[in-house]
Parts: C-alpha cells; structure tokens; sequence
C-alpha cells in the first residue's frame, strides 16, 4: 500500500486578523458576508425574530460593524450591487 501524504485543510489568514489590520486592507471599502445562524443573529439583538435552526447572511463592514442581516445570499448581491465594497466572503 502506498502512502500518502496528510491532508491539511487550508486556513484562511483573514480570519486571524485584527479589528486594525483588516481595517488597513480597504478602510469602509471591505466588507465580509458571512453565515449567521438564527439562534446566534436573535443573541447579537435586542427584539429578535429569527428561528434558532434557520440560515442568514451577515455583512460585516471592515471595522466589525454589522450592515446587513439577509435571508438569502441573492439579498446580499441585490444589497452590494450598489456599493462600492472589496468584498471577501468568510463561511
């Protein structure tokens, strides 16, 4: 049997930066849009709506302020389409 060498799963350095650091890659110009289950999104709330089992898109601006709750990434697209966002998706 022939070996074979391991398996490494790729991280993605972003997810390691801080607050200024990702700041630095575009200032208000970057924003990343990652998946938010409802139960986590209703903790982030204050009069939370949202089902503990469904699926949301969160975009979060450069300097970690949220921007956008969405049900759909087609809602995020709509949302970009008129912005002018670097935008790095984070799942």
């Amino acid at each position: 049997m022939q070996d074979r060498p391991e398996q490494t799963v790729f991280d993605n350095p972003l997810r390691h930066l801080t607050p200024a650091q990702f700041m630095a890659l575009g200032g208000n110009a970057v924003v990343y849009v990652r998946p938010i289950k409802g139960k986590k999104l209703a903790e982030m709330m204050t009069e939370p709506d949202f089902t503990d089992d469904e699926e949301f898109q969160l975009v979060v601006s450069a300097d970690g302020s949220p921007l956008l709750v969405a049900d759909s990434d087609e809602a995020v697209e709509e949302w970009l389409s008129d912005k002018n966002f670097g935008i790095v998706a984070l799942h």
